[in-house]
């Protein structure tokens, strides 16, 4: 099954726990990432750092988010809800 199929058949628990897995392997510092972790403030990611993990996770889970949606995401639960809307259509 390839990735985007399984994306669209997964739930929010299963996106969220791999958009904290990713968060945890790409900052390093093995921040406690849960659900409400700001990946601004709290992972100390500035502005081009959130892009960057944004452009992985879309190409990771074969998904354009608008940038009309990147003021909405702040949290790890908004961009997992996120990536679960685009899915859907």
């Amino acid at each position: 099954m390839n990735g985007s199929i399984a994306v669209a058949e997964a739930g929010y628990d299963e996106v969220l726990r791999d958009v904290m897995t990713f968060l945890n392997d790409q900052t390093k510092r093995r921040y406690e990432i849960t659900e409400s972790t700001n990946m601004a403030r709290d992972l100390n990611l500035d502005s081009l750092a959130v892009m960057d993990v944004l452009l992985a996770l879309e190409d990771k889970f074969d998904v354009s988010i608008p940038i009309n949606h990147l003021a909405e995401i702040q949290t790890v639960s908004d961009l997992a809800r996120t990536i679960i809307d685009i899915k859907k259509g």
